[in-house]
């Protein structure tokens, strides 16, 4: 009797094969829901604070946050070092802009000739 399976073939493995690669693809994208932005910036007017990654706000965010924890902090065969912050400088992203504001010139007030307020 002829097998009507097809499991071991070397088309039905390829195909195997084709969709594990586009899955894992799928779920480790980079700028998936869960990952990276492909542009960072910060939230400006109208917006409140975003979740950002440590990694997109400084350079070195592993120390600052080992350092902010007390990690190391009690080693004394070797004490830690000062530790020098590298800051990222993110751009921010407005939603919409204030509009100018245009002001009156002042009138000319004389302090002599004009009483704060009206005697009776």
């Amino acid at each position: 009797m002829a097998s009507t399976r097809n499991k071991n073939t070397a088309g039905n493995y390829g195909l195997q094969q084709r969709d594990y690669t586009l899955s894992r693809n799928h779920i480790m994208y980079k700028y998936g829901s869960g990952g990276y932005a492909v542009d960072p910036k910060i939230p400006g007017i109208g917006f409140g604070p975003a979740m950002i990654p440590s990694n997109e706000l400084s350079y070195n965010a592993v120390d600052i946050e080992s350092f902010l924890f007390g990690t190391n902090l009690t080693n004394l065969v070797n004490p830690q070092k000062p530790l020098n912050v590298a800051l990222k400088n993110l751009p921010t992203a407005n939603v919409f802009y204030y509009p100018k504001v245009y002001t009156s010139i002042p009138l000319p007030y004389d302090k002599d000739k004009h009483r704060p307020f009206p005697c009776p």
